[in-house]
């Protein structure tokens, strides 16, 4: 098998590990699951919701995001600072492509490769990450 079949059956994978992790959000109008993966070992993972210790409600009575909920990427990230792992030169594995945030916490935290599903529905997140050199990849799970 070479070794860019072997890449893109892993990437499949992942994609499909971000996608049952995201299934541990609460949010209602939209689950997002996040893994960062360096040497082929999980080293952070995430998903959108509330931040520690706030009520597990993404969405107020107008079923619009609270503008507190962490987006899976930036839990993964922050995750991950806080264990004391480095993400520098990980790929971030991640149910749906990052929004510009996201992708200025990508860019800082080192992460070399972003693998999405689905796309996000404005690109500029994606933009930004391809002028940082990043590489991004959509693929099909």
């Amino acid at each position: 098998m070479s070794k860019d079949k072997k890449q893109q059956l892993l990437d499949q994978r992942y994609l499909k590990m971000a996608d049952i992790w995201s299934q541990n959000s609460y949010c209602k109008r939209r689950q997002v699951g996040a893994l960062i993966v360096k040497d082929k070992m999980i080293i952070s993972d995430g998903y959108n919701g509330t931040p520690a210790g706030f009520e597990n409600v993404c969405e107020d009575e107008n079923n619009q995001t609270k503008p507190y909920v962490l987006h899976a990427e930036a839990n993964a990230i922050t995750k991950v600072a806080k264990s004391g792992n480095s993400s520098d030169g990980a790929t971030l594995y991640v149910t749906s492509s990052p929004c510009l945030e996201c992708s200025k916490l990508i860019i800082q935290a080192g992460i070399k490769r972003v693998v999405f599903t689905e796309s996000y529905r404005l690109e500029d997140g994606i933009n930004l990450l391809r002028r940082a050199g990043i590489d991004v990849v959509q693929v099909d799970i």
